[in-house]
């Protein structure tokens, strides 16, 4: 019996890559299983929902009309309203109806100042539902 060195082999570098194949292979079964779970999901329950008596819809609240002539002229609906008394107005109707929409019509030559501090008159009065109404562009233009 010799008791020498034995000889071994290099031991093997380490990998310093990612296996990328487990990786896909759960990404693939994830896919899957989604696959088969989305339109599970979208189906609905259909219930048969006891007949109940209930208040009738009370009639939608009416839209506040504000308008802005190139002078600077305020309109409440048809009706004329001086620059003082227009907050006045204003945050009588948002204590009427709180969530109002508020449909403004502004001249194409109004000064922008005004329809900006009008806007914000009208959001510090809890006003925030604001549309702006426009006139339709000609055929011929679009």
């Amino acid at each position: 019996m010799a008791f020498g060195r034995l000889e071994r082999s290099p031991s093997p570098k380490p990998m310093a890559d990612i296996n990328m194949t487990p990786l896909i292979d759960v990404m693939l079964v994830l896919l899957v299983i989604f696959m088969i779970t989305a339109p599970l999901m979208t189906a609905s329950l259909r219930l048969d929902l006891p007949k109940g008596g209930s208040a009738p819809d009370s009639a939608p609240a009416q839209p506040l009309q504000l308008a802005i002539t190139a002078d600077g002229s305020f309109y409440i609906g048809d009706e004329k309203i001086a620059p003082a008394q227009i907050e006045a107005r204003l945050a009588d109707a948002a204590k009427r109806q709180p969530d109002a929409e508020v449909q403004l019509r502004a001249d194409r030559n109004a000064i922008y100042g005004r329809v900006a501090e009008l806007i914000a008159q009208l959001q510090v009065l809890g006003l925030n539902r604001i549309a702006f109404i426009t006139e339709p562009a000609p055929a011929a233009s679009r």
